[in-house]
């Protein structure tokens, strides 16, 4: 239906999604005057409570017999509807999904909160004398106030130290007076023309193919595909210029929003404002805040998580999906949603351009290019002239580190030099804590968790063992629990705390910092530690994944990969592409900007294709052989997957219901269900977990046959629960 097509609701009932875990959307009359359209937000009530939804469609012939029987809608906001695009979005994912309508809905309202004219927030100003009374508190307060401007009432109240009752006794006095807070002004615009940049030959070819790929508009998407330091960002703020010339909006999908500090400041630079941000650190005002700039067209360029792909875009003109390839741009709870393919799905049905950048792109996207559904726009080299990095490898069956160490000896000669040289080296290791693993010597006992199918992960830092599944936890024992052995504890295995230790070791007049997910406290603290190691204050970087997300640490030249096999042996069908995307992500933040980068990968496994493929720095021999088996396999992009979980609370009654629902699968020759077999993680937070997978041809419906067997299986009672994943990332 055309937005300029919107018409009365002629039946006075309409159709209602709520945000809640249902499909269907609920009949409400419209009260006498409310004039209501498809895309309004209204509250309803449910049940006993009001709930904020959406008007989903008129209701043109409703059941005259439960007419004096519907509740009436209580309140349409004052926020703008939801176009239709959003809502066709929003059918399309639940419909492929499988997820409850509501739940992908209650995505579009920022869950919910705040919704409506933002509140009028109340400052004090000082305007009186000082008070007879006169007590320390007050003096703090009157001396904050002494500049006569007026401040938010929270925070001078925060910043004297004081509580509200303060205030007030001031206020009553005449010292004080109470006004409204003026209303925060919009975000300022991007200057496409603020500070145009000074293009390498191969980058300002790029950057022409972009400025006429984001002119063309409707729908076409691109694959930015340029090797690390090569300056995609820069070549994308191209498009991005021309999109924010038409008056248009720009989203950009990033992995990991925490990690974004560089990514802010270069924008700023380019355009002489920060983007909005949106993720799930922002405060509740923040939010409503922006979400409300978002939705009236007010915010120009919206930098955010893979939730701001469901925001409502008054006018959205470009999608771009910064490091495409990213596992992260993967929802694994509530929805199962994939915020690269569905950014995908969304610049479809508003017939808008998408660019996906990476400097090693899935599977998925590189198969796209080849065959030309994507176009492919390439920076081949390095910004500057700098070379990759070069790679080596240390076999770790004939130069392997003494027993206890974990860094082999020429990897730490090399980092010595690098020390002297006054350059930085990283370590990595995608493994956290100090140790995966801790034992007793005397009796053998594992400290395992004791709701899930896990070791229980020694952390140093905090003095915990930790589940990295449920998050349980305990204080690390001075004995064994089972034999009662004194000092018998040991930890086997390297984490990134304990690579520390080892680092802090071998050289003592190093500065060490360790990047890890599970230290971090928040956004801003891990945005003052990048910049402390890209401003050089730090020798020694030990870090996990993290590290490999799109840094620019100007200093470091030398890469150490602690355990590069780590990924390979777990029968992940992914686990090459992932392996061979992480390596080649790390390495390539050496030598961005001077000297001449260096890798070591130490590997039991230097034959692997994968390793033989960084080592000759030959990406078209791992593409071509990873496509060549997902293809004879028929693993995706040439197949499709669909995982269903069934998870209870005592394995045989999981188990019998699992086997049910395999014997009634529908018999199609294009589809084949495995299963069911123990999950290879079989138990997470106390309950067991069997799983089915589904594997079809490309060009079957894989979400219709889904649905219609679910529709006629036995249904999951009592503590079973039943989840489906379709293209699912994860195999655990």
């Amino acid at each position: 239906m055309d937005e300029a097509a919107r018409t009365k609701t002629p039946s006075g009932v309409v159709d209602v999604l709520v945000p809640v875990a249902l499909n269907q959307a609920y009949s409400y009359r419209v009260p006498r005057g409310l004039d209501l359209q498809p895309g309004d937000v209204v509250s309803v009530p449910l049940g006993a409570r009001e709930v904020i939804g959406v008007v989903w469609a008129e209701n043109e012939n409703p059941d005259p017999r439960l007419h004096n029987r519907l509740k009436e809608v209580g309140e349409k906001f004052d926020v703008p509807p939801l176009k239709q695009e959003l809502r066709s979005l929003v059918d399309w994912v639940a419909n492929y999904t499988l997820s409850a309508r509501g739940m992908v809905m209650k995505m579009t309202l920022r869950m919910g909160e705040h919704l409506g004219p933002e509140r009028v927030r109340m400052g004090v100003r000082l305007v009186g004398e000082v008070p007879k009374r006169m007590t320390s508190a007050r003096a703090r307060l009157i001396e904050i106030l002494s500049d006569g401007l007026l401040h938010a009432k929270s925070e001078a109240a925060k910043e004297a130290g004081v509580s509200g009752g303060v205030i007030d006794g001031l206020v009553d006095e005449g010292t004080l007076a109470i006004e409204a807070m003026p209303r925060a002004l919009p975000p300022p615009a991007p200057d496409p023309t603020f500070a145009e940049p000074d293009f390498s030959d191969d980058q300002a070819v790029a950057a022409e193919a972009m400025r006429t790929f984001a002119a063309k508009g409707d729908f076409h998407a691109a694959l930015l595909d340029g090797v690390t330091g090569s300056g995609k960002t820069e070549v994308y703020f191209e498009a991005v210029a021309e999109v924010i010339k038409r008056g248009e909006q720009v989203l950009i999908l990033m992995p990991e929003i925490a990690l974004t500090g560089q990514f802010l400041e270069r924008f700023s630079k380019r355009f002489g404002v920060r983007p909005l941000e949106w993720h799930s650190e922002l405060t509740p005002r923040t939010r409503a805040r922006n979400w409300a700039s978002i939705a009236n067209g007010e915010a120009h360029v919206i930098v955010g998580a893979r939730s701001a792909l469901f925001l409502p875009y008054a006018k959205l003109g470009l999608i771009i999906v910064d490091e495409e390839h990213d596992q992260a741009y993967k929802q694994d709870e509530g929805a199962h949603y994939h915020a690269r393919d569905m950014a995908v799905v969304r610049a479809s049905i508003a017939r808008i351009p998408i660019v996906l950048a990476s400097a090693t792109p899935s599977v998925e996207s590189e198969v796209n290019a080849r065959k030309g559904r994507y176009q492919r726009i390439a920076l081949p080299s390095r910004f500057g002239g700098q070379h990759m990095p070069h790679i080596e490898v240390i076999d770790l069956r004939r130069e392997g580190p003494m027993r206890g160490r974990f860094i082999a000896p020429r990897l730490a000669e090399k980092i010595q030099i690098a020390i002297e040289r006054k350059e930085q080296a990283l370590l990595f290791l995608n493994r956290r804590g100090y140790a995966p693993l801790t034992l007793c010597r005397g009796c053998g006992h594992r400290f395992a968790c004791t709701i899930c199918d896990a070791w229980l992960v020694d952390h140093r830092f905090r003095q915990r063992l930790v589940c990295h599944h449920c998050g349980f936890s305990m204080h690390r024992p001075q004995q064994c629990p089972h034999c009662q052995a004194e000092e018998s504890l040991v930890a086997v295995g390297p984490g990134v705390e304990r690579l520390q230790e080892e680092a802090a070791s071998l050289f003592p007049d190093a500065r060490t910092m360790v990047l890890s997910s599970d230290l971090i406290t928040s956004i801003d603290a891990m945005r003052t530690e990048l910049a402390e190691i890209a401003e050089g204050r730090v020798d020694v970087i030990i870090g996990t994944q993290l590290v490999a997300k799109g840094h620019n640490f100007p200093r470091l030249n030398l890469v150490g990969v602690i355990d590069a096999d780590l990924g390979l042996g777990n029968g992940d069908p992914r686990a090459a592409e992932r392996t061979y995307q992480m390596l080649n992500q790390v390495i390539g933040r050496a030598g961005r900007e001077q000297g001449r980068g260096v890798g070591y990968l130490q590997t039991h496994q230097p034959e692997h294709p994968v390793m033989k493929a960084l080592i000759a720095n030959d990406r078209e021999a791992f593409y071509a052989s990873e496509i060549e088996a997902r293809e004879r396999a028929g693993y995706p992009p040439f197949g499709r997957l669909a995982s269903l979980i069934i998870s209870g609370g005592d394995r045989p009654t999981t188990e019998g219901y699992a086997r049910k629902l395999a014997a009634v699968a529908p018999i199609d020759e294009r589809i084949m269900v495995l299963g069911p077999a123990e999950a290879p993680l079989a138990v997470i937070k106390g309950r067991y977990r069997f799983r089915l997978l589904v594997k079809s041809a490309r060009n079957v419906d894989l979400s219709h046959y889904l649905r219609d067997w679910l529709a006629h299986g036995p249904k999951a009672t009592g503590n079973l629960k039943l989840e489906v994943d379709v293209d699912p990332q994860s195999f655990l």
